[in-house]
Formats: C-alpha cells, structure tokens, sequence
C-alpha cells in the first residue's frame, strides 16, 4: 500500500477536527460582542471574517501537503523564514495567543454558567470563581487522562453542530425581517473590526496542519478537509447571526451580551431553550478548554525543544507535560484580570498576524509547494490590513485592549530575543568546556 495512504485520519475525521477547531467556545464567547458592534450587520461581519479563514485556509492546504507535521504552523514559518529571532517571536507570540483563547473560552463559560444562578447570588466571588473552575477543571483532566474527554471529541463536535442545527431551524420562523434591515446596519468603519474581534472563532481551522502526518492521502484529503471545514462554519455562523440579530430585539441584546445565543433559542424553544443553550455553551467550552490546553502544552514542549521556551516546559508532571501547569497558571491570570472584549481582541489580533506570516510563509514557499503565488500574497496583505483595522478601531473604542496587545507583541520579541542571546552564550560555554 502507498504510504500516502496508510494515514489513521480520513477526511471526515480531518473535517472534524476542523470544525471542532472552530466551533469550540469561540461562537458563545464572540457572538453577542459582534451584534453589539454591527447591529443588523453581523452576518456580514461573520462573512468578512469567514472570507479571510478562507484565504488563509489555501495556504495552510498547501503547506500541510508539502510539510506534514505535528508543528504545523511552527514548521511553516521555520521552512520560509529559517530559526532566527523573529520567527522565534511569532513562534512564541503563536503560544500566548493560545492562552488568550483560553481565557476568552473560560470567560463565556462564565457567562453561560452564571445564567443558572439567582441574581441575588451572583457576586464578583462567583464570577472569579466560575471563570477559574473553567480553567482548573481541564488542567486536572489533562495531568490525570486527556483521553478522557479528547476520545469524546467527535461526539461533542456532533452535539455542538445539532444543538445549533436545531436552534436556527426552531427560531426561523420567529425572524424579523426589519432587524436585519440596510437601516439597522451600523457603519462599515464599525462592521469590519466587529468581523475582526470575532476572527477568533474562525481560527480553529489551523489545527487540521498539526494532524496533517496522520491523514490519509493528504494531498487530496488535506485541502478538502480545509475548506469543507471553514465553508461549513462560515454558513453556520451567518445563519446563528441571522437567527440572532432577527429573533433577539436590540434592547434585549444589551442587556444579555455575554449569553445572548440563549435568548434567541427562547421565542421557539421556551425556557427549557434557553437552559438547552446554556449547558450546550458550558459543555463547548470546556471541550475547548481541554482540548486546547491539551495542545498549547505541547506545541511549548516543541517550542521548549527548538530553544524559545525554557527548558522546564519540557518537564514531565505525572507523565504529562509541565506546560499544562504553566499554561493553567497563565490562563488564569489574563481571563480574571481583563474583560472579554479585551481577550477577544488580543487573541483576534494575534492570530491575524500569524496567519499574516503564514501566507507570506506560502508565497515564499510557493515553487516549492507548487502553489499559485498571488492568493497567498493577498491573504497576508489582507490580513496584515484588517489588523491594523483592528488595532486602529481598537486604540479608540478598547484602549486597554490594543495596550496590551501591544505589550505582548514587545514582551514576545524581548523574551525570544532574551533566548537568543541564552543560546548563544550557552554555545560558547559548552565550546570552552570542551
């Protein structure tokens, strides 16, 4: 048999993770943020954010064919650009914008969670104290058995997709026409950074390249499973954003931002709906959480090994990964101290960049992947574009948030920068020993 063929993962499994990638907190967390950005344009703005994903997804298609890899988008830069200091900081940066998922999915597990609370009870207590559970819970999971919920993934990827299935079709007939209405739309100027703080739930795609060496005949199954995948979620979103801003009044959705998919299963579904939602959210995001804490560990152990973290994220703690225990710690620092549009904008603006890279990455690579050069040169240049979109509108309406990504931005080039000048003292040290 080929060995292109002797692949454990097929296309619908490649499709899976890839949905599974996406549909994760990302929707719960982001939806009701972009309704209060673009109004009776949040569909648009889903479509605009799918439409970059999609661009994107040619050159990971192309460079998961060409370099199957567990690193996946590590690997892809390191080819194009080499090892140097600021591949090392994209690298780096890659990893934090992990975390900053983390803490956006802990976060709207806290916002769907507290709905079952009586108001009296809620308290800045509880609100910590849920975020954090969010984050512990998987942490414990991943040092005692990530099998125990990673084996269920598919499982819970079929649920998330039913329950949303269900939602819009039950909700179809209770849309307003009028809400979504050329006249409800805000200005352009606040509908493109509204598809852009909501990328992140676009950005689990990406995840499909760290599987690309276990798919079977990758160079037909790996482009499918991208775009299939991202197509799939890109209609899904659109129609959750139409049941939404059409079912929901705009009264109403100030004041249930943070759970307002629940409000718009209730007009068809009742009460019971709105619980249904809730505890679909809680389950979504804790799958994501684990699923991602599972990963962003060990992409800091290949980091760890390539010399851009420190050594101790190659420790073992009860033959897992030290990096779960510094990826908890981290977690839970950035989802209690800054507020969910703040996360969604750090994290929206982190991966736009890398993905930025990525497609540079192709174009560079674009002979020796046998890809057309000029898809991939738009999507940097579209990407590098809406970013500064972001980051622009995000300097006037979230101070706080473009700060810090700036901070980050610094810290991961001083810290990398930091490695270097270790690795090279380390060199030399070990030349005068021997």
């Amino acid at each position: 048999m080929d060995e292109k063929q002797k692949g454990s993962i097929g296309l619908y499994g490649a499709i899976a993770i890839g949905i599974g990638g996406m549909v994760g907190g990302g929707i719960f967390a982001v939806l009701g943020l972009a309704v209060s950005m673009a109004h009776g344009a949040t569909p648009i703005a889903f479509a605009l954010a799918g439409g970059i994903a999609i661009l994107t997804a040619f050159s990971y298609a192309k460079l998961s064919v060409a370099f199957p890899s567990q690193g996946g988008t590590v690997v892809f830069l390191d080819r194009a650009f080499g090892h140097d200091s600021i591949v090392g900081g994209l690298n780096f940066i890659l990893w934090l914008s992990y975390l900053v998922t983390l803490s956006l999915y802990a976060t709207a597990f806290e916002s769907y969670a507290k709905t079952f609370f009586p108001v009296s009870l809620y308290s800045v207590w509880l609100h910590h104290g849920l975020i954090s559970i969010a984050i512990i819970i998987p942490v414990m999971i991943n040092l005692l058995g990530a099998e125990l919920i990673s084996k269920s993934e598919t499982f819970i990827v079929v649920v998330k997709l039913v329950l949303l299935g269900i939602v819009v079709a039950s909700g179809a007939v209770y849309i307003q026409p009028a809400r979504l209405a050329v006249s409800t739309w805000a200005p352009m100027s606040a509908v493109i950074p509204a598809g852009m703080v909501i990328f992140v739930a676009y950005e689990g795609f990406e995840l499909i390249s760290n599987a690309a060496e276990d798919v079977r005949n990758p160079s037909v199954t790996l482009p499918r499973a991208y775009y299939a995948s991202v197509g799939i979620v890109v209609l899904l979103y659109i129609l959750v954003a139409i049941l939404t801003v059409g079912v929901v009044p705009e009264s109403l959705i100030a004041s249930s931002k943070d759970y307002v998919l629940a409000e718009a299963a209730r007009p068809a579904l009742g009460q019971f709906g709105f619980f249904l939602v809730g505890i679909a959210a809680m389950l979504a995001t804790i799958s994501a959480i684990n699923a991602t804490i599972y990963g962003s560990a060990r992409l800091g152990f290949i980091l760890a090994k390539d010399k851009d973290l420190p050594q101790i994220m190659e420790r073992k703690v009860w033959d897992q990964p030290f990096g779960v225990l510094v990826v908890g710690a981290i977690t839970l620092c950035m989802a209690n101290t800054l507020n969910i549009e703040s996360i969604a904008v750090i994290a929206s603006a982190g991966f736009l960049l890398i993905f930025s890279a990525v497609n540079l990455a192709g174009a560079k690579l674009a002979k020796t992947i046998n890809a057309k050069r000029l898809p991939m040169i738009i999507g940097a240049v579209v990407c590098f574009a809406v970013l500064c979109i972001l980051l622009w509108r995000s300097a006037f309406d979230n101070r706080e948030a473009c700060i810090a990504f700036f901070v980050v931005l610094i810290c991961a080039f001083l810290f990398e920068f930091a490695m270097a000048k270790f690795r090279s003292t380390s060199k030399r040290a070990w030349h005068c020993l021997r």
